[in-house]
């Protein structure tokens, strides 16, 4: 009894501790570089305050507060309804959850991770830059923590390492690929002529067409990053969360990739 009590008493309230700052920082990892943070941010010092006042006993100023948090909850679904999504698809598409053998998932993990696990940045900014100057159209989708299975089968296979002429053959305009996006993990090109969900965001540009609308329709349902190339215009557009990503040159382009795909 005594070893039982004492691991209610001690151990179990440090593992208690430990989830929640596990939690919050997974919480905090999800909504970084949104929007949403700057509200995340205010739940958690509301929620520090009223814990004060409540240790305090300062009665008026707790209940107040302990009504505000009461409703909080329904107010976190409307707010996060995005991050929500975003972690949903996240659980219903890993590679655990899917219905196909462990021991394959752990063959593919193992042989991108080896040999496929960096993407080679100087071959694909080389590659963005000839399709930027022949003004061709293109929506390359880079897979992130979230398993993009979800739409990877939609596509055509294609397994293959990125470089610039494997690029331009994709996207040249009488390619039967070049309708669609393709799917980069590491260094594999693993799917091409994919459709993604178009996003039905209001306040996107009018003048943005449907490659632009696709992309931050996929960023929105997953931490996927995107480069869209403007056929019109021939300009590279980064995409992350939801929203353009501002960039300086090729090098800053190359920098932010890398910084993403790293974390």
């Amino acid at each position: 009894m005594e070893i039982i009590d004492l691991i209610k008493s001690t151990i179990l309230p440090i593992i208690d501790i430990i989830l929640v700052v596990v939690m919050l920082y997974y919480a905090y990892k999800l909504v970084r570089g949104t929007a949403a943070i700057i509200v995340f941010r205010g739940f958690v010092i509301i929620y520090i305050i009223w814990w004060i006042t409540d240790v305090l006993n300062m009665n008026i100023l707790s209940s107040i507060l302990g009504g505000f948090i009461g409703v909080g909850v329904f107010a976190v679904i409307i707010v996060f309804q995005q991050e929500i999504r975003k972690f949903l698809l996240l659980l219903g598409s890993s590679r655990i959850a899917n219905n196909k053998s462990l021991w394959k998932k752990f063959s593919l993990f193992f042989k991108i991770s080896k040999e496929q696990a960096k993407l080679d940045l100087d071959e694909f900014i080389l590659a963005c830059i000839k399709l930027r100057k022949t003004k061709t159209g293109a929506i390359f989708v880079f897979e992130r923590n979230n398993s993009l299975d979800f739409i990877k089968e939609d596509g055509d296979r294609i397994n293959a390492e990125v470089s610039l002429p494997i690029i331009e053959s994709i996207f040249h305009k009488n390619s039967p690929l070049h309708d669609g996006a393709v799917i980069i993990v590491g260094n594999l090109i693993v799917s091409s002529r994919v459709t993604l969900p178009v996003s039905k965001s209001k306040v996107i540009n009018k003048s943005y067409g449907l490659r632009h609308k696709a992309a931050i329709g996929i960023s929105e349902q997953s931490d996927a990053v995107c480069i869209v190339i403007s056929e019109e215009k021939g300009k590279i557009s980064y995409i992350k969360n939801g929203d353009f990503y501002d960039f300086k040159d090729d090098e800053s382009l190359k920098n932010l990739l890398s910084e993403d795909l790293s974390e």
